[in-house]
């Protein structure tokens, strides 16, 4: 049993985690520049505590990352060493337009992404672009309040005719919002939002998820017309939810779960609202402004592919004193620990199966080519005396996922496009802005203070993948 022969290997990053040079060449500032590192990161990123600015009190890990913004050529030859087929990589909004909805774009911020792809293509290796990977122009959160305000989708699509009119031929793939499904659970980080007193938070987040959705389906209108070659995918935080126990009420909670998970999923590949959605919001006192013309715009919208991370699977229960023990893996979920799982050092339970399970439950509900754009495995990695950097735990926890991916390629006949792991060369951390939480193939040279050289090393499990790529995924040892 092997991969399809076209299949798209290669590994995924985000602008605000690698490119750093945060205020170089016009660009402008973005909620990723103002999210710090430490105690106040989760909260800001929830919109908890309201920063718009930088202070000296804080380290902001974004504002240098790993400068691929002057490495890049590097690390895309490392890249193409490995074999790499496609590339998953996003834009800076405010590197473009750096008030978010500037009458003319940045040259500069143009100029650096059309130099990227260009080095891909010299590489033979195809972009995969996110268009907005948690991204808020500060600018347009003074001006509009972030997604929460209409005004948004007008300001997004002007970014999307750029892209979609510069890069045409250099680009074929988009994805338009990373993670969509995060706005519910981190509002600031997703979508800029912060909350005014008294607002309803719920009315808040719905009417900026409704704002997002039309916009999503815009752009890939959008980008259908100005290309027709080009292929847009949605993107979701995916991992199916187990029900803790076969207590009916736990499977019910994790059936629930799931739906809420799906929700934008749902929109974008069915180009409607599911009829539970309108009764969950009903429910919740929320009332969303949604037109004839924005229903048309949701149908005509749809996307091409569903695209998903996954890390882990989720276990969910009723039990009181079963939710105490909560799941440390990706904290933004509510999630219990599952007792048949093994779990990293930061709580990610480990689940190969899960993304098999995950696959088919998201082929079953759309019928849409999937395409796997985040999977790994963030790890303390130690470099030894001679420079070799030993790392048996990424492999084996990735050769598991891809084992349970061929069989859900082969035996299960899903249709899979590609699959790029996260952080093939090691990034900053979008949930605790550390470094150490190393996820890559390629080791950078800089600790959670910042301090390093920033040079780049190749990993164990970098010619691991090398041959995996080789293969076609037949070698996994």
């Amino acid at each position: 049993m092997n991969f399809p022969k076209d299949f798209l290997w290669g590994g995924a990053t985000a602008a605000n985690q690698c490119e750093g040079a945060w205020d170089v060449d016009g660009k402008g500032l973005s909620t990723v520049d103002v999210i710090p590192f430490g105690p106040d990161r989760m909260k800001v990123s929830r919109g908890i505590i309201e920063m718009m600015e930088c202070d000296e009190d804080h380290a902001y890990p974004a504002h240098e990352a790993i400068d691929f913004y002057h490495h890049y050529r590097e690390d895309i030859a490392l890249f193409a060493e490995m074999g790499f087929k496609t590339y998953r990589m996003s834009i800076s909004w405010t590197r473009i337009l750096p008030n978010g909805d500037d009458d003319i774009p940045n040259a500069k911020g143009i100029e650096f992404y059309r130099n990227v792809f260009t080095e891909l293509k010299k590489h033979n290796i195809e972009p995969l672009v996110t268009i907005n990977h948690f991204d808020t122009p500060i600018a347009l959160i003074r001006k509009y309040g972030g997604w929460k305000d209409r005004r948004m989708i007008d300001a997004f699509l002007k970014l999307c005719r750029i892209l979609f009119t510069e890069y045409k031929g250099l680009v074929r793939y988009w994805l338009t919002f990373n993670e969509i499904n995060m706005l519910l659970h981190m509002p600031f980080m997703g979508a800029g939002i912060l909350y005014k007193e008294g607002e309803d938070k719920n009315q808040v987040n719905y009417t900026a998820a409704n704002h997002e959705l039309i916009a999503s389906a815009k752009a890939v209108k959008l980008a259908h017309e100005i290309d027709p070659e080009n292929k847009l995918g949605c993107m979701l935080a995916a991992g199916q939810y187990y029900p803790y126990s076969c207590d009916p009420d736990d499977v019910w909670e994790a059936f629930n779960m799931d739906r809420d998970n799906y929700f934008f999923t749902d929109v974008q590949a069915r180009g409607k609202y599911p009829v539970w959605a309108f009764r969950r919001m009903e429910e919740l006192g929320v009332k969303i402004d949604l037109t004839e013309e924005d229903r048309k715009a949701l149908e005509e919208g749809t996307v091409d592919f569903i695209s998903f991370s996954y890390y882990c699977s989720r276990c969910i229960s009723t039990d009181e004193e079963v939710l105490k023990n909560h799941s440390r893996g990706n904290a933004v979920f509510k999630a219990v620990v599952n007792p048949y799982l093994k779990a990293s050092d930061w709580g990610w339970q480990i689940d190969p199966l899960g993304l098999r399970v995950t696959c088919n439950t998201l082929y079953d509900r759309y019928e849409k080519p999937l395409f796997i754009v985040e999977n790994g495995f963030g790890a303390v990695d130690v470099v030894e005396e001679d420079g070799s950097i030993h790392d048996p735990y990424r492999i084996d926890y990735m050769k598991k996922h891809l084992e349970a991916l061929r069989d859900t390629i082969n035996v299960d006949g899903i249709p899979v496009l590609g699959y790029t792991m996260w952080g093939p060369i090691d990034l900053v951390s979008a949930s605790t802005g550390e470094m150490k939480k190393r996820y890559g193939f390629i080791y950078v040279d800089k600790d959670n203070e910042g301090r390093g050289t920033l040079n780049r090393s190749r990993k164990d499990s970098f010619y691991w993948y090398k041959r995996v790529i080789e293969s076609n995924g037949e070698n996994l040892d």
